[in-house]
This record gives C-alpha cells, structure tokens and sequence, in this order.
C-alpha cells in the first residue's frame, strides 16, 4: 500500500453526475399538440367525406349504361383513299351493328367519314399500329354520332397502303 507523501493534498475524486430526470412536458406544449392533432382529425374527416359525396354513393353515383347487343355486320365496299406525298390507302369497312339497328345501313355516312378522317394522313402514320387503332377509335365515335347509335363497332375488313 502507498502512504501520501507529507504535504501533498489527497485527491479527491469529483462527485459523480446526480442523475438526470427528463424535464416535465409543458402543459401549454401538450394542449397545443393535442389541438393540431384533433384538428388534423376533422381535416382528415371532412376530405373523406367530401370525397364520398362527390365521387362515391352520395353524388348520385352513375350507374353505367347498358351495352347493346350486337347484331349483323354490314360490309362496306373497299375505296382508295389519298395519302400525302402521293400514296394511297385502300381501306374496306365492317360496321358492326346493334341488334336493334332497322335493316342495312347507307354506307355513304360511313365512306365519308372515313375519307375525311384518313385522307391527307402521311403513310407512316397510316402504318404506325399505334396510330391507326386511335384512328379506328375515331371513327367509331363519329360513325356511333353519324348512325343514331346503331353502330357498335367498326372493322377493317381491307387495309392495304402504297
């Protein structure tokens, strides 16, 4: 065992750390986070309700209009319709009709149509797959106008470009 030397001070070792306890939450701090938290609730409430009335049950839902059942589909004879720079697409036309369509249709409408929507097109957007079923869409909606709703559908029975 060592002895302290005469005159020397004794080292005293530091008191350790008393413990630390978390500090007590404000009241003011709680009631200002409680009030965001309810108020962030009725905010929530009411964008979910409003929601449900604008687009749910509550506005009246649309209900989806029932499909037609199809009935024969009337052939239209193949034209050739004129391209840009020259080239030309022979197109023949399928029209499918709705089961309650009175008889064969004039296929006049449908020629005219499609020539106003094809003609003046370049080939390759006549070509690109893409385009020509947007094309075909097209014509639909217009020839479903054109027929009072007695055409379901359209069919390219002849696509043919040069």
């Amino acid at each position: 065992m060592s002895r302290q030397k005469i005159g020397a001070r004794a080292a005293t070792a530091p008191p350790p750390p008393a413990p630390t306890e978390p500090e007590p939450a404000r009241p003011r701090r709680r009631r200002r986070a409680a009030l965001l938290v309810a108020v962030a609730v009725v905010l929530l409430a009411a964008a979910v309700a409003a929601g449900w009335f604008l687009y749910g049950r509550g506005a009246g839902a649309s209900v989806p209009e029932p499909t037609a059942e199809p009935g024969e589909v009337a052939h239209v004879e193949a034209i050739s319709v004129n391209l840009a720079d020259g080239h030309y697409l022979r197109l023949g036309l399928g029209l499918q009709l709705t089961a309650d369509a009175h008889g064969a249709p004039d296929p006049a409408p449908a020629l005219d149509a499609a020539i106003a929507l094809f003609s003046g097109r370049t080939i390759a957007e006549v070509q690109d797959p893409v385009a020509r079923d947007a094309l075909t869409a097209e014509l639909v909606t217009v020839l479903q106008e054109t027929y009072d709703g007695e055409v379901m559908d359209v069919y390219l029975t002849n696509y043919v470009t040069q």
